[in-house]
């Protein structure tokens, strides 16, 4: 899956969608890329002398593939970040790095969903965290 459906599913635009390509996509699972370029707009400011990509950044791109994941059950319909847990930050992220986000669904109840998501570069764990989201129940306008 391309970037033009990932973003009839997800809210989510450039400079602020950080998905690239699905992968892999199951019922309880999903893979995901992220291309990680030198034009990225925070790379000017962290660092010009040597690039690193934000965490909150990678955090945000695991946000949106459990965003992904839990768009199957709730269509047309957006979920919000609202929780994050056991956070960590293994390594950082450079230009030229290609991050593979995994999202694996832990527990879902009425709206409300609790995924594991880390993020790779190269088979290494760069973050991993907890994740919860829950379903608004209008999109907003």
């Amino acid at each position: 899956m391309g970037e033009d459906e990932i973003q009839r599913i997800l809210p989510h635009r450039y400079p602020f969608l950080f998905v690239d390509r699905v992968l892999e996509w199951g019922e309880r699972r999903v893979r995901t890329l992220k291309n990680v370029t030198r034009n990225e707009l925070f790379f000017a400011g962290h660092f010009p002398e040597r690039p690193i990509m934000p965490g909150i950044l990678i955090l945000e791109g695991m946000a949106q593939t459990v965003g992904l994941l839990v768009s199957r059950e709730q269509q047309g319909r957006y979920g919000y970040l609202v929780g994050v847990d056991r956070a960590r930050f293994r390594r950082p992220v450079h230009p030229g790095d290609q991050l593979i986000y995994e999202a694996e669904l832990r527990r879902r109840r009425e709206g409300f969903y609790r995924a594991w998501a880390c993020a790779t570069v190269e088979g290494a764990v760069v973050a991993e965290a907890l994740l919860s989201v829950a379903i608004a129940q209008e999109i907003p306008e």
